[in-house]
């Protein structure tokens, strides 16, 4: 069993960084061939983290959506729990990683008006 979802992001995120880590992104798609249709196929496209949390979102529809027809006696079941468990940690290092992006965009606003105030600029 593969953890599709944490690879497929991997592969969304390095998109989204322009990491040109081959060897990563060649263990990523071997892990994944034959498993990117619907959203883990998405995420694994992205390239902005607005798509990244929207196909992982979808992809964790779909993977709960797996755990409650699993029966709680099947081998696979509490792999698939860890899972979740992994997938959903994933989706909070994704909402960290948007919010500090957007604290930074809001600081250089901040720093352009103060830049401004120091130092106006008069219009010709």
């Amino acid at each position: 069993m593969s953890c599709y979802e944490i690879e497929a992001l991997r592969l969304g995120l390095m998109n989204v960084l322009g990491t040109e880590d081959e060897s990563a992104r060649q263990h990523a798609e071997k892990e994944l061939e034959g498993h990117l249709d619907g959203p883990v196929g998405a995420l694994a496209a992205a390239e902005t983290l607005a798509e990244v949390e929207r196909h992982l979102d979808a992809a964790l529809v779909d993977l709960e959506a797996e755990i409650a027809e699993t029966s709680e006696d099947a081998p696979e079941y509490d792999y698939l729990r860890g899972r979740l468990v992994a997938v959903r940690d994933a989706e909070r290092a994704v909402q960290r990683l948007t919010t500090q992006g957007e604290s930074v965009l809001d600081g250089l606003g901040e720093a352009h008006d103060v830049l401004h105030e120091a130092f106006p600029v008069e219009d010709e």
